[in-house]
C-alpha cells in the first residue's frame, strides 16, 4: 500500500519518468484502462488527457496548474484568431499568444539570467521576487508554493513551442481550431512527449486526435522496439558512462589531466545523444502503442558530414521550429528585418557586457551600429549581412534555448560558425567532388570533433571550470598516464566504444534487426525484453538519474 501511494502521490525525490520501475507500473495499469476505452474517440482522448495531467502532476506538482491555464488561454486565443476576420485583429492575437507563452517561458527560465546581466550592465543589485508564488499563496492562504526561489517547471519550453505552433499555424491559415478544450488539451499535455518532446506541431498531431485507434502488428513491433533500445541509450549508454566516468571529470576538471578531460568530452557526446535519444524513442514507442505517431527527432547525428548536416540530423524537431517560426519570419537567408537588427544588438552587447564592463558594451554597440550603416550603404556588404545575420541569431537563440547562461549562448554561435564557415569553404574547397569512402570518414571525424569540442560550453558546469580544461589540455595532456586512465576505467571505455559502434552500423543493418525482432515470437520479445530490463537496471545506480533535457 505504501508503495501503491508513491506511485500515485507527487514526490519531488523520486518524480515519474521512464527508467524508474514506478512509471511502468502505472503505463502498464493506464494501458489496461486504455484498452477497455479506445473504441470511443471523445472517452479515449478525455481519458488519456487525465492521465497526461497525472503524469504531470507527478511530475512537477502544483505546476500542472500552469499547464492548464496556458492550455485554455491558447485554446481561447486560437479560437478568437479563427473567427475574426480583419487581418489587424488576428495579428493582435497572435502577438498576444506569443508575447504570453514567451513571458510564462521567460518568468520561469530567466529571470535570474536577466536580473543579473542588468546588475552587471548598470551596476545594480536587482534581487529577483517571486511575486507569482506569494499571489499564489494569498489567493489560497496557505504556502503550497516556495516564495525564495523560482523553480523551473519541467517541459516548459516544449509544452510552450507547441501552443506556439498552434495559434501561429491558425493565423497562417494551416490549421483550424479544435472544437474542444479537452482536445486541445490532449495535444499540449500527451504525456511520452510532454516534458522532454520531441516537440510536436498542431499540424501533424491534432488530426490524429479524432481519428479511430488503429494499432498494426507493425506499430506494436516498432513501439516495444523502439522503448527497448531507449532504454538500453538512456541507462547503459548516458547513466552508467556518466555516473562511472564523466561526471567527476567535469565536476572537477583541474584535477584531472588534459587527456581525461578529452576522453570526457568524447564521452559525453555519446552520454548526451543516448540521454536525449533514448528518451524520444521510449515517447515515439509509447505513442505508437496508444495509436499516435510523434515526428522523429534523431536521425544519427553522428553521421553527418558537416554541421548543417548535423543540425538537419540532431533535435529535428527543434531545427525545424526554429527554422519555420523564427529564422524564416527573421527574413531567412532573402532579407534582414528590425528583428534581426535588435536581436544583434541585445545579444552582441549582452555578450561583451557579460564578460567586459558598461564602457566597453557601449562601445561595441557603437561599432555595430555602425557596421549596420555601412550594410544598409554598400549594396555587397548588405547582401552578406543578409545572408549571415539570420542564421547565426537563430543559433544564438536556439543556445539561449538550451540553458539560461551565456555560456549556451556561446555554444549556439560556435555551431552558428560552423554552419557558416561550411557555407564558405565548400564553394572554394578543391575536394568538393571527392565522395570516396576516405573523405567521407574525414568529414564525419571532422564534423564530430567540432560538434564534440562545442559541447565544453553545454557540459560545463561554468566558465571556471571551462577554463580550467582549456588548461589542462593545453600544459598537462600527461601522456604518460594516458593507458593507464584508459585501463582504470576500461568498462566504461568499452561501453562508450561499444556505444558509437552501434550508432555508426550501417542503416540496412540496423533495419534488418529491427525487423528480426518483428519476425521474432511473442516469448522471445518477452525474453528479449526482460534481459534488457535485468542488464539495465543492473548497470543502472540507485541513485535518480534525470534526463538531461528535463532541464530545457
Amino acid at each position: 500500500m505504501d508503495r501503491l501511494r508513491e506511485i500515485f502521490t507527487f514526490s519531488e525525490t523520486f518524480p515519474l519518468i521512464f527508467t524508474q520501475a514506478a512509471f511502468w507500473i502505472f503505463f502498464t495499469a493506464a494501458y489496461l484502462i486504455f484498452a477497455l476505452v479506445y473504441r470511443k474517440i471523445k472517452l479515449r482522448n478525455l481519458y488519456l488527457l487525465l492521465i497526461s495531467l497525472f503524469f504531470y502532476y507527478k511530475t512537477s506538482g502544483l505546476f500542472v496548474g500552469l499547464l492548464i491555464f496556458t492550455t485554455i488561454s491558447n485554446y481561447l486565443l486560437g479560437y478568437g484568431i479563427f473567427r475574426l476576420t480583419r487581418k489587424t485583429s488576428k495579428l493582435l492575437l497572435v502577438s498576444i499568444s506569443v508575447a504570453l507563452n514567451l513571458f510564462i517561458l521567460s518568468y520561469f527560465k530567466y529571470a535570474y539570467f536577466f536580473t543579473d546581466s542588468l546588475n552587471q550592465l548598470f551596476g545594480t543589485h536587482i534581487e529577483v521576487a517571486h511575486w507569482l508564488a506569494e499571489w499564489g499563496n494569498n489567493v489560497w492562504t496557505a504556502n503550497y508554493f516556495t516564495v525564495d526561489k523560482i523553480v523551473l517547471p519541467i517541459g516548459i519550453s516544449f509544452f510552450t513551442f507547441q501552443t506556439i505552433t498552434y495559434c501561429v499555424d491558425i493565423y497562417r491559415g494551416k490549421l483550424k481550431p479544435l472544437n474542444s478544450v479537452l482536445d486541445f488539451g490532449l495535444f499540449v499535455s500527451f504525456f511520452p512527449q510532454l516534458v522532454a518532446g520531441p516537440i510536436v506541431r498542431a499540424g501533424d498531431f491534432v488530426p490524429q486526435i479524432n481519428r479511430p485507434t488503429l494499432i498494426s502488428i507493425e506499430d506494436f513491433n516498432t513501439g516495444t522496439f523502439l522503448i527497448l533500445k531507449g532504454l538500453i541509450k538512456k541507462m547503459i549508454f548516458a547513466d552508467f558512462i556518466a555516473m562511472h566516468f564523466m561526471d567527476k571529470v567535469f565536476d572537477a576538471p583541474a584535477m584531472f589531466s588534459g587527456f581525461t578531460n578529452i576522453m570526457a568530452l568524447i564521452g559525453y557526446s555519446l552520454q548526451i545523444y543516448g540521454d536525449f535519444s533514448g528518451y524520444t524513442d521510449i515517447a515515439i514507442g509509447l505513442a505508437l502503442l496508444m495509436g499516435f505517431r510523434l515526428p522523429q527527432n534523431f536521425n544519427s547525428p553522428y553521421k553527418a558530414l558537416n554541421t548543417s548536416d548535423f543540425w538537419r540530423r540532431w533535435h529535428i524537431s527543434l531545427s525545424s521550429f526554429l527554422k519555420d517560426y523564427l529564422y524564416i519570419p527573421l527574413g531567412g537567408n532573402k532579407k534582414s528585418s528590425f528583428g534581426s537588427v535588435l536581436i544583434s544588438i541585445l545579444i552582441a552587447v549582452g555578450l561583451l557586457v557579460a564578460f567586459g564592463d558598461l564602457q566597453t558594451g557601449l562601445f561595441t554597440l557603437g561599432v555595430i551600429l555602425v557596421l549596420i550603416s555601412v550594410a544598409l550603404i554598400l549594396p555587397s556588404v548588405k547582401m552578406l549581412f543578409i545572408m549571415n545575420i539570420n542564421i547565426m541569431l537563430t543559433m544564438l537563440i536556439g543556445g539561449l534555448w538550451h540553458g539560461a547562461s551565456w555560456k549556451f549562448v556561446i555554444w549556439g554561435g560556435l555551431n552558428g560558425l560552423g554552419i557558416l564557415v561550411y557555407k564558405y569553404w565548400r564553394i572554394i574547397s578543391p575536394w568538393k567532388k571527392v565522395d570516396n569512402r576516405l573523405s567521407v570518414l574525414w568529414k564525419i571525424v571532422l564534423t564530430f570533433s567540432f560538434i564534440t569540442f562545442t559541447r565544453l560550453y553545454f557540459r560545463g558546469e561554468s566558465m571556471e571550470h571551462i577554463s580550467a580544461w582549456y588548461k589542462q589540455v593545453a600544459g598537462n595532456m600527461d601522456w604518460e598516464n594516458a593507458l593507464s586512465v584508459l585501463y582504470q576505467y576500461r568498462i566504461v571505455f568499452i561501453v562508450i566504444l561499444v556505444g558509437y559502434i552501434s550508432h555508426w552500423l550501417p542503416v540496412r543493418l540496423k533495419a534488418n534487426i529491427e525487423t528480426l525482432y518483428g519476425k521474432s515470437p511473442l516469448s522471445i520479445k518477452i525474453l528479449i525484453a526482460v534481459m534488457i530490463g535485468i542488464i539495465c537496471y543492473q548497470a543502472h545506480s540507485a541513485s535518480f538519474q534525470p534526463f538531461i533535457y528535463f532541464q530545457f
